[in-house]
Order: structure tokens, then C-alpha cells, then sequence
């Protein structure tokens, strides 16, 4: 530590002052039951008046909410869940396109909206991850990186 780096500390103006942090403008999307246009309303209102959210759409038919503004995910989806009392998650589906095998065992999901595979981020639903041990031997008995491999390939 030099003697400018301790004079500067000394003489510091903004010490005892919290730097805000600036959010940045996100769009959230949010699953969350809507069975009637009461239902729709409830769900409307209950984000609406949150501080920085500036637009929300409704998709009903996918059970989809829409939220863009400056604001916290988390916070959106607590304050949705407590002010609404329904069961409120981050939207769990991507884009069909998105995922190299869509209908693996921990990625294809009967209830997503048509389009759409649930989100497969974790390694412990990867393909590889759920192969049993014969699928295994198989897919290694005729690889080329297996120098014990089948020699008829």
C-alpha cells in the first residue's frame, strides 16, 4: 500500500455511503395456473403495482406470465405467489430447437405447451447421466476412441 493509496483512504468523501446498484431492465417469465379471467386479474394485479415493472402480459392458455421492467426475478415471484396464493415457478421450458435430443427421459414433459421441452440446464438430467450400464457397454463396444473396440466397424 502506497502513500497515496492511505492518504486517499484518509480523505475518503464517500465512505459511510452506499453505492446503489443499478438494476438492469429484464423480461421474467413465470409459470403460474390461471383457469378463469378472475384468475387473470388476480394474477395482473399482483405485479402491476411492484416498483419497475413496466409491462405485463398474460398468456392463459400456457399459463405463462410475462414480466419486464426493472426488477429482481425472485422478488417477482415471491411477491406472485404470496399476493395471489398459487403455486408460482420461473418458466421451466425452452424452445423445441433449443435441445440437441427433446425427447430424452428428463427433458420431454407431456404438460409443456406445445413448442416447448422443460429446461434441461442440470447435468444429472443429460442423456449420458440416465443411460443404464447396457446402454453403455453398447454404445463403447463399437466407439472409435475405445482402442478395444469392435474391429468390424
Amino acid at each position: 500500500m502506497g502513500v497515496l493509496d492511505h492518504v486517499s483512504e484518509m480523505f475518503d468523501c464517500s465512505h459511510g455511503h452506499k453505492i446503489k446498484k443499478r438494476r438492469q431492465l429484464q423480461t421474467v417469465e413465470i409459470k403460474v395456473k390461471m383457469d378463469c379471467e378472475g384468475c387473470e386479474r388476480k394474477v395482473r394485479r399482483s405485479v402491476e403495482g411492484m416498483k419497475g415493472v413496466s409491462s405485463v402480459s398474460l398468456e392463459p392458455k400456457a399459463h405463462k406470465v410475462t414480466v419486464v421492467g426493472y426488477v429482481d426475478p425472485y422478488k417477482v415471484v415471491a411477491r406472485m405467489a404470496h399476493r395471489t396464493g398459487k403455486k408460482v415457478e420461473i418458466w421451466p421450458y425452452v424452445p423445441y430447437d433449443v435441445v440437441a435430443h427433446p425427447y430424452a427421459s428428463g427433458v420431454y414433459d407431456k404438460k409443456a405447451p406445445s413448442g416447448y421441452v422443460r429446461r434441461a440446464d442440470d447435468p444429472g438430467v443429460s442423456q449420458l447421466a440416465r443411460a443404464s450400464s447396457t446402454e453403455v457397454r453398447y454404445t463403447t463396444a463399437f466407439s472409435d476412441e475405445n482402442p478395444a473396440a469392435c474391429v468390424v466397424m
